[in-house]
């Protein structure tokens, strides 16, 4: 395509939008507390209906991450499609299906953030960014921070996967 730049852009714009909707108003409370539970550390979740306490572990942080990012994922499949019809931009369905999968992976292993065990922790430790990934003072909060980094990073590397193939319509 002679306009694959734009096309990229575009792609990269309604996928980081979508993140965003996905990660925030898309995620479930339950999903957001626990998706990081493990047996050696446990979540309490406290639903804030019936203030029932539930504890979970390994299984349920497993189970709750899955889901999160099986509808973020929807999330951003159901933008980006709608958004590139709109914009006209045809995208190949195997280039889709890839930078989904892209999305969908580098996100779970990101947000399977079990302390002292979660990648990000792993690698901002390895990087000399252990500190601030601990922060959570003064209005910061270092792995907000360097999680959303991570998401923007691999969202801009599948949306230049999404722009294999892609076509005007």
């Amino acid at each position: 395509m002679q306009h694959r730049p734009s096309v990229f852009a575009a792609l990269l714009g309604l996928t980081r939008a979508a993140s965003a909707i996905g990660d925030f108003w898309v995620q479930s409370d339950f999903c957001a507390r626990v998706k990081g539970a493990s047996d050696d550390h446990p979540v309490t979740y406290v639903d804030p209906v019936t203030d029932e306490k539930t504890i979970h572990g390994t299984a349920d942080g497993r189970r709750a991450c899955l889901q999160h990012c099986l509808t973020y994922t929807a999330t951003q499949a159901i933008v980006a499609g709608a958004g590139a019809r709109a914009l006209g931009i045809r995208v190949h369905p195997a280039a889709a299906a890839a930078a989904l999968a892209i999305s969908f992976g580098t996100h779970y292993a990101a947000d399977r953030r079990v302390p002292g065990k979660g990648l990000l922790e792993r690698i901002a430790t390895k990087t000399g960014k252990g500190g601030f990934y601990r922060l959570a003072d003064f209005g910061m909060n270092g792995a907000f921070h360097l999680d959303s980094a991570w998401h923007h990073g691999w969202e801009t590397v599948a949306a230049v996967v999404a722009t294999t193939s892609a076509t005007s319509r």
